[in-house]
């Protein structure tokens, strides 16, 4: 009983020190973003042919933290990621700690993928449908509270949504689900992402179709990982299964 009660704090311990360590480096990359936000901000707003109006000096300085914040969030995901994999490290095999390790870059890749396709395809998308609806009949003046707000809602998500196939892979390898489940789930998946593709996109059809089909191929994309996978796991445990008996008989 002792020891199990030494494991279990030995393991709070491990992961409280897990997460003070992503923490801090939330916090180093949130102060060096800060140093860097003006470029950041130049750079948002290079092709907006229009000004951005604050409502009081410290919305100025909101502004800067939600942008610093948001880029120190996507430079601390190789370290969460990095984090979690050395908590979880001790309980792995050799060839298990290669694997999860190789997924590492590829969280940080997709989600910048899904980033960019959130900005550089859906934002100018709805931004220009959204002003559309007022030419002619308002006068349409941005705060720049609202603007970056409008900016990270429609990519944030997207960024998140995209990591769904190393997900799928890492989910699958460690036996939480398997392609089977994934392809049962499939009417619900994709009930959900049209929904998530029609709230961020402008309400007309060609629109939701150009974020719909890539959030589509994402999942089936997301369910041949899973198979492959699968399918490597149970090659491999009918193996060991055949191996045992025969050092048995020797």
């Amino acid at each position: 009983m002792k020891n199990q009660e030494l494991t279990i704090v030995y393991h709070l311990g491990e992961l409280r020190k897990r997460i003070i360590i992503t923490l801090l480096t939330f916090i180093v990359f949130l102060f060096g973003s800060f140093i860097f936000v003006q470029k950041i901000y130049d750079w948002l707003i290079r092709d907006l042919n229009r000004e951005l109006v604050v409502l009081g000096p410290t919305e100025i300085l909101s502004i800067y933290f939600m942008i610093s914040g948001v880029s120190a969030f996507a430079l601390t995901i190789p370290i969460a990621a990095h984090q979690t994999w050395l908590f979880v490290k001790p309980g792995l095999t050799k060839k298990e700690r290669k694997i999860t390790l190789a997924y590492i870059p590829g969280f940080f890749t997709l989600f910048l993928t899904g980033l960019s396709f959130g900005y550089f395809v859906v934002y100018p998308m709805v931004l220009n449908f959204l002003l559309s609806l007022s030419k002619g009949q308002f006068e349409t003046i941005f705060t720049a509270e609202k603007y970056f707000k409008f900016i990270i809602n429609l990519t944030l998500p997207l960024g998140l949504v995209f990591e769904i196939p190393l997900i799928a892979m890492f989910l699958t390898s460690i036996g939480v689900i398997n392609p089977m489940l994934l392809s049962k789930a499939r009417k619900i998946s994709y009930f959900l992402l049209t929904i998530l593709a029609a709230v961020i996109t402008p309400p007309d059809f060609m629109s939701q179709i150009l974020v719909l089909v890539p959030l589509l191929v994402l999942y089936e994309f997301s369910v041949t990982l899973s198979k492959i996978v699968y399918r490597k796991k149970r090659k491999k445990q009918q193996l060991d299964i055949t191996i045992i008996p025969m050092k048995k008989t020797s």
